[in-house]
C-alpha cells in the first residue's frame, strides 16, 4: 500500500504543544484532561489486530472530532449514533489506527461538532467487528484540527467472518481519509435500501471469465485484486429507505439533472473509515464528512442502438414478469406448488407492466425472445402483447402459443410483430426427452420458431434460451462450483449448449433453411465453456465481434459481464447487419424499478422511461435475411 504521508495537526495539552497553536488552543484550562485522570492513547485502544487488545476495559481518551455522526442533533443527514475521534499526533506505527468511533446512542450526552477537542470516558467495545468506545461521559475542552490521510489503492486483502475477501483497512479504522484519485461506481444494488454504493479505484470491475479462460489460480488472483481496490461508500445514515438518497441525484460538475449510474466516477471523497456489516456485506465503509463530487462518464440513452437490417431480433430477460401476484403462497409453476416471483401486489404489477411494455415499444424489435416470463400457459405473454397492441394497434403484436414449457415457475417465450414476420410452421422445444444432455430439470426448455419475412421474403429460425444459473445448487448432479470463475452448474450448462447446437443443426422446426439465431440468457460469460462449445460447433458469437471482452449485460457483485448472448449459424452470419447491447438496466440502481419494498417512495419510479425495467440489458441483432 502506498500512503502519502500528511501531518495531523492538533493542539492537546497531553501532547507536546507546537508553536503553531494559537492563543485559544493554548488555554490550559480548556484543553487539559481532567486532573488525576490517566489518558489512554487511541492507538493503544485500536492495537494492531482486528479487535482491541483492551476490549471491555474502561478508558479515558482525548482527541479531535473528525466526523460528526450523532443522532438527534442539528445535522439529520448523518446519524450513526456517535462521532469519530482522532489523536492529535500519530504513533508512527502504520499498523495501528489513530482514530476510533465513539458511540453515544440515540440521545447524545453532549452535542459535539467537527474540530472540537473532547475528553471521553467510556468502555472499549467491539460492535460488529468495529472497535468502539461506548461513552459514559463526554466533555468538550477546546478546538483543534485533523487533516485527512490520503489513501491509495490497491491494498492487500483479508477475509471477513463470511470468508469473503475484502480490502484490508483495519489500520485506518476510525480515521479521516481522502481517496487519492477519482473512483468509478461499480455497484449500486444496495442504494435502494441501505444508501450504499461500491466504488473501485483503477477502473471498472469486470468478471474474470468475460476476458479470460476459466482457471482456478487465475480466478483467485483476479478476485483478490478486485477486492483490494474496492470500497463501500456509505451514506452515513442508519435508517433503511431514507426519505432522500445522498447519492442518487447529486449535483455534479457537468450536469444539474444527474442520476447515478454504474460506470460514473466520484471524486473529492473524504470521510471516516468504519467496519460494519451494514447491508449484509461485512466490510470497511467510508462514511462521508462532505458530499463527494459525481461526474457522468456513462451516459444514458433512451433510444436503442441502430443495428440496421430489415428485421430486428432482441433478447430480453424481463426479471420475473408474473401475472400471478406473489403473496408468499406456493401457487405458481405448472403444478401450482412453487413460489411466485415478481410483483408483490397489484400496484407493483401495474408499474412493472407499464415499464415493460413501454420499454419493449422503445426497443422497436420485430421479434423478441423473453426470458423469466411466468410459465402459466401464455397468460403472461398475453398480458405483454395486449399492452403492446394498445399502443401499436390491434393485431400488431402476437406471441408463439406454446402453452406450458417444462416444470419451472419461469419459462422463455417469443413475441413478434405480425405485420413484419409470420411463423413458418410449428415451433419446436428442446427438452431432456429430445436430448438427454439437455437437463430440463435444471435448464429451462429451449423454444425454437422459424419466421418468414412478409415483405421481401427470407426465412430464419430463432431459438431462445435460459440455461441454469451460476448461483443454483447442482450438487445432486455432481456439478458444483469448481472455483474457476464459472460458478455452479457449468457442466450442466455446457452439455445443454452442445445439445442445443446439435439440435439446431438438425433443423428441428423443419424450416428447410440453415439460418439459425441463438439468443437468450446462457448464464455464461464470454470465455466460459458453454460459449466456447457453441463456437466449436460452428456458431458465431456476435457480441464478441463488436465488443469483445468489454461486452456486458449484467452486473453481479460489482463486476460486469455478458450473460445474454446472440449466436448466428454459418449461413446467417453474413446476413447480420449489426449487434448491440442496450445498457438500460445493468448500470442502473434498483431504486428506480417498479418495486415498493421496505417503504420505498413511489415517486422514484418513472414508467415512461426504459431505465431499470429489469436487471439484464437487452441484446439486439439486425438481419437482412
Amino acid at each position: 500500500m502506498r500512503i502519502i504521508p500528511v501531518r495531523l495537526y492538533c493542539c492537546l495539552v497531553f501532547l507536546a504543544f507546537s508553536s503553531a497553536c494559537d492563543d485559544t488552543n493554548n488555554d490550559d484550562a480548556a484543553n487539559s484532561p481532567t486532573p488525576d485522570v490517566v489518558v489512554t492513547p487511541i492507538w493503544q485502544i485500536q492495537g494492531d489486530g482486528a479487535a482491541s487488545p483492551i476490549e471491555g476495559q474502561d478508558v479515558v481518551v482525548i482527541g479531535v472530532v473528525s466526523g460528526d455522526f450523532q443522532d438527534d442533533d442539528a445535522d439529520d443527514s448523518r446519524n450513526l449514533g456517535g462521532f469519530f475521534l482522532q489523536a492529535g499526533s500519530p504513533d508512527d506505527n502504520p499498523e495501528t489506527s489513530d482514530g476510533v468511533f465513539v458511540y453515544d446512542g440515540n440521545i447524545p450526552l453532549v452535542d459535539i461538532s467537527v474540530g472540537q477537542i473532547v475528553q471521553v470516558t467510556g468502555t472499549v467495545t467491539e460492535r460488529f467487528g468495529e472497535t468502539q468506545i461506548t461513552a459514559s461521559a463526554i466533555t468538550a475542552t477546546g478546538a483543534g484540527d485533523v487533516q485527512a490521510l490520503t489513501l491509495s489503492f490497491p491494498v492487500t486483502v483479508v477475509k471477513n467472518s463470511d470468508g469473503q475477501e475484502i480490502a484490508a483497512l483495519e489500520r485506518f479504522e476510525g480515521m479521516l481519509v481522502e481517496l487519492a484519485e477519482p473512483a468509478v461506481i461499480t455497484e449500486a444494488f444496495d442504494l435502494a435500501r441501505f444508501g450504499e454504493i461500491t466504488v473501485a479505484l483503477g477502473g471498472r470491475l469486470r468478471q474474470f471469465t468475460n476476458a479470460n479462460p476459466p482457471e482456478v489460480a487465475g480466478n483467485a488472483m483476479h478476485e483478490s485484486r478486485q477486492a483490494g481496490r474496492t470500497l463501500i461508500l456509505d451514506d452515513g445514515l442508519s435508517v433503511q429507505s431514507p426519505a432522500a438518497y445522498r447519492y442518487l441525484n447529486p449535483r455534479t460538475s457537468n450536469s444539474t439533472d444527474y442520476t447515478l449510474r454504474i460506470g460514473d466516477t466520484v471524486q473529492a471523497v473524504v470521510g471516516n473509515i468504519r467496519y460494519s456489516r451494514g447491508a449484509g456485506t461485512e466490510a470497511y465503509r467510508l462514511e462521508p464528512t462532505a458530499d463527494p463530487q459525481f461526474v457522468s462518464r456513462n451516459s444514458r440513452s433512451a433510444v436503442p442502438p441502430d443495428t440496421g437490417g430489415t428485421v430486428t431480433v432482441a433478447s430480453f430477460n424481463v426479471l420475473n414478469y408474473f401475472t400471478t401476484i406473489d403473496t408468499g403462497k406456493n401457487i405458481c409453476g405448472p403444478a401450482g406448488d412453487t413460489g411466485c416471483r415478481g410483483a408483490d401486489n397489484a400496484a407493483e404489477f401495474d408499474r412493472q407492466r407499464e415499464k415493460t411494455v413501454n420499454t419493449l415499444t422503445a426497443l422497436d424489435a420485430d421479434i423478441v425472445g423473453l426470458i423469466e416470463i411466468e410459465n402459466n400457459a401464455g397468460a403472461a405473454l398475453r398480458s405483454i402483447v395486449s399492452g403492446l397492441n394498445n399502443r401499436a394497434g390491434a393485431g400488431t403484436w402476437d406471441f408463439v402459443p406454446t402453452g406450458v414449457l417444462g416444470t419451472d415457475a419461469i419459462a422463455v417465450g417469443l413475441i413478434y410483430r405480425a405485420d413484419i414476420v409470420q411463423p413458418a410452421g410449428n415451433f419446436a422445444v428442446l427438452t431432456s426427452s429430445v436430448d438427454a444432455r439437455f437437463d430440463d430439470q435444471k435448464n429451462r426448455p429451449t423454444l425454437a420458431q422459424s419466421f418468414d419475412v412478409i415483405e421481401g421474403g427470407g426465412r430464419f429460425t430463432v431459438a431462445v434460451n435460459h440455461l441454469k444459473s451460476k448461483g443454483s445448487d447442482c450438487n445432486d448432479v455432481n456439478d458444483p462450483d469448481r472455483n474457476d470463475g464459472q460458478g455452479n452448474c457449468n457442466g450442466t450448462r455446457t452439455r445443454a449448449a452442445v445439445a442445443l447446437g446439435d439440435w439446431l443443426n438438425s433443423d428441428p422446426t423443419g424450416s428447410g433453411d440453415l439460418d439459425f439465431l441463438i439468443i437468450g440468457d446462457l448464464n455464461a460469460y464470454m470465455q466460459e465453456d458453454p460459449v466456447t462449445a457453441l463456437k466449436d460447433i460452428g456458431f458465431t458469437n456476435l457480441l464478441e465481434s463488436v465488443a469483445g471482452s468489454d461486452a456486458y449485460s449484467f452486473v453481479f457483485n460489482g463486476q460486469a459481464g455478458a450473460l445474454d448472448h446472440a449466436f448466428a449459424s454459418r449461413t446467417l452470419s453474413s446476413q447480420v447487419t449489426g449487434v448491440a447491447e442496450w445498457h438500460i438496466n445493468a448500470d442502473e440502481t434498483p431504486l428506480i424499478d417498479y418495486n415498493l419494498d421496505f417503504g420505498r417512495d413511489a415517486g422514484y419510479f418513472d414508467g415512461a422511461t426504459p431505465f431499470r425495467t429489469s436487471d439484464h440489458d437487452p441484446v439486439i441483432v439486425g438481419i437482412d435475411p
